[in-house]
């Protein structure tokens, strides 16, 4: 299988080292808008770099759009009409109605698009997916999500991040969705700029908080921070008549104790995020090229194609 990188910052390159190391993959093509960058990494993984628009037209059997966020909707475009199986990080686009126009070109060319929602296929998250899938909780009374990033972002990052909600939460608003199998009915949010004015240059937050109203009425709390001095801070809550269940409460990223004698959490502090979802990062990588795989293989339909 011959694949194409678009983006040789840190997540293409991510990807792309997961990428050498998968049997399916025979040719890896990276292209960026500094091509020097792309060699780069072409090099690193012992494939070819060039272009963005060289490495959509090199003639991939697959595609990973990890360009910038602001790129994102244009070369999904792009991609679409080449035919081309699409892995995109999130978000789709920055806007609506980008989104709207990808959402629509996908579905009239039946794209097989997988947006990048790595905590689907973190250990932890699916445990937690499956226990509350399975009525084992009861009815769910309120589901609780903490995102605290280690350290706030660099300038040139927050100017084309998309923002706070786009960036940070759009994780938590997957999660919650994916997670109950429920739909968001209502939002509200809140948030400020409390530590780093550089946020507040590009109309952005460093803290927020987000009510959502899930379609049977149920609360889910979700807060984030873009610095926490303990570290990366990424937990899920869930509440129920039943049974109650915890992510992420084994980091020492998490808030210190005040009852003495309190156990110390046994994993992190995780100081990137990288560090805390590494490895979901990976498979979700895999679990794209095993169904690009399986597919050219047995030269089936992909089992599940785009949908909203």
């Amino acid at each position: 299988m011959r694949v194409a990188v678009l983006g040789a910052g840190r997540i293409g390159s991510f990807r792309a080292k997961v990428l050498k190391g998968l049997p399916e993959v025979d040719e890896i093509v990276v292209g960026n808008r500094t091509v020097e960058r792309a060699e780069k990494l072409a090099g690193e993984v012992g494939g070819e770099g060039g272009t963005i628009q060289e490495a959509l037209d090199s003639g991939p059997d697959a595609v990973f759009v990890s360009l910038a966020t602001e790129l994102h909707a244009e070369w999904l475009h792009r991609c679409i009409d080449a035919g081309l199986p699409i892995f995109c990080e999130k978000p789709i686009a920055l806007t609506l109605k980008e989104t709207s126009d990808v959402l629509h070109h996908a579905e009239k060319a039946d794209a097989l698009i997988q947006i990048a929602f790595q905590r689907r296929l973190d250990p932890d998250y699916r445990k937690a997916y499956e226990e509350v899938r399975s009525g084992s909780l009861g009815t769910l009374y309120v589901v609780r999500i903490t995102a605290h990033d280690a350290e706030p972002a660099p300038e040139e990052f927050i100017a084309s991040s998309g923002g706070a909600y786009r960036d940070l939460h759009i994780h938590d608003f997957d999660l919650a969705r994916w997670l109950t199998g429920l739909e968001v009915e209502q939002v509200y949010a809140v948030g400020s700029v409390k530590g780093f004015d550089r946020y507040a240059r590009f109309g952005d937050v460093d803290n927020a908080a987000v009510l959502m109203t899930m379609s049977d009425g149920l609360p889910v709390l979700v807060t984030g921070t873009r610095h926490n001095p303990r570290g990366h801070d990424f937990r899920v809550e869930v509440f129920g008549s039943e049974d109650s269940l915890s992510v992420g409460q084994n980091s020492l990223s998490q808030p210190r104790p005040v009852e003495p004698g309190t156990p110390s959490p046994m994993e992190g502090p995780y100081r990137y995020f990288m560090e805390r979802f590494g490895e979901s990062l990976r498979r979700e990588t895999m679990a794209f090229i095993q169904v690009m795989g399986a597919n050219a293989r047995t030269q089936a339909p992909p089992p599940q194609r785009w949908r909203r």
